[in-house]
């Protein structure tokens, strides 16, 4: 993913503007003779779609003096109605995703959750029982980078050493729409 955020947050809006940075990330798959990705999970839900949204500027609003004087063009959040469901959603994807190819928490050896803010990151371990050293965190660097996060956040984690050959691994999110999901996989470099 790649996101360049700082230009839809409105810096007078103290409840988005801390939030957000700018990234981008990519993932290249091999085959491997360990079998790599175990499992996963997605889901989609239109029903929180006025939680995390732009209200104008896309093809349904277009921009147009009213709605950039009315700062509509910038991102709008719910935030704690959005917390709520994205560590429920979060947790959900990371447990089904585990179930589904029979293993459980304890068996993760590093989890990369999307870097949303500390706050849900933190609740997501909670709720989960895992670790905080087994809990992958690079907010403070860059912020909120939406959908690049978790790419950003897996190539650091490598780079660092925090995932080892065979290590389970999972990446789990959640964003706008609202949608999450959860991937599992063994690290086989």
């Amino acid at each position: 993913g790649a996101e360049t955020l700082s230009k839809f947050v409105d810096w007078a809006d103290r409840n988005t503007c801390v939030l957000f940075g700018d990234g981008a990330g990519a993932v290249v798959l091999k085959a491997s003779k360990m079998r790599g990705i175990l499992s996963g999970y997605l889901k989609g839900d239109g029903a929180g779609a006025d939680l995390i949204k732009f209200p104008a500027g896309a093809s349904k609003i277009p921009a147009s003096h009213e709605t950039i004087e009315q700062k509509l063009h910038y991102i709008k959040m719910k935030g704690n109605e959005v917390f709520k469901i994205a560590v429920r959603e979060m947790r959900r994807a990371t447990l089904k995703a585990l179930t589904r190819c029979n293993l459980s928490v304890k068996d993760i050896d590093c989890l990369i959750p999307h870097q949303a803010n500390i706050r849900i990151i933190s609740a997501v371990a909670k709720v989960l029982g895992i670790e905080k050293d087994k809990v992958f965190v690079n907010l403070d660097k860059y912020g909120n980078t939406s959908a690049a996060s978790v790419v950003i956040a897996l190539d650091e984690a490598i780079k660092e050493g925090k995932i080892k050959n065979g290590d389970i691994v999972v990446l789990t999110a959640f964003g706008a729409g609202l949608t999450s999901g959860s991937i599992v996989f063994r690290w086989d470099k």
